[in-house]
């Protein structure tokens, strides 16, 4: 297969689910020591709607996922793997919507970016296959 393929399967650009803005909306943390949950917002499409949705998790992924399922799109993430690949980061994720599972990975300069377009992608393997 390809690289052009390869991305065309499994890091879909395109499709019914589309994440614009990502940010987290926390100031600074506070002095409190461990995990402690940041609030996020992001700008989802889905088809021809587009909304803005905030989530409070402990991570990125966590409140994308939150964001989606709140939508009724259920992606589980199994399987997580992130390597540097150059000066990209690439993340690889097999998703599960309860029914079925599919691989999907993300490349991006940021780690963060990465990962969230690998949940992007997977959710649109999903829900197209």
């Amino acid at each position: 297969m390809s690289w052009e393929s390869f991305l065309d399967q499994y890091a879909p650009t395109s499709g019914p689910l589309r994440l614009g803005q990502w940010e987290c909306i926390d100031g600074r943390r506070g002095t409190r020591l461990g995990p402690q949950a940041r609030t996020y917002r992001a700008t989802l499409a889905i088809g021809d709607r587009i909304s803005t949705s905030t989530a409070a998790a402990t991570g990125p992924i966590a409140a994308l996922t939150e964001m989606l399922y709140e939508r009724g799109i259920a992606v589980e993430t199994t399987s997580f793997h992130q390597i540097c690949a150059g000066e990209h980061t690439a993340t690889f994720i097999r998703g599960s919507d309860g029914i079925r599972a599919e691989w999907a990975m993300g490349l991006a300069d940021d780690p963060t970016e990465s990962a969230l377009r690998a949940v992007i992608a997977c959710a649109n393997r999903l829900l197209t296959a």
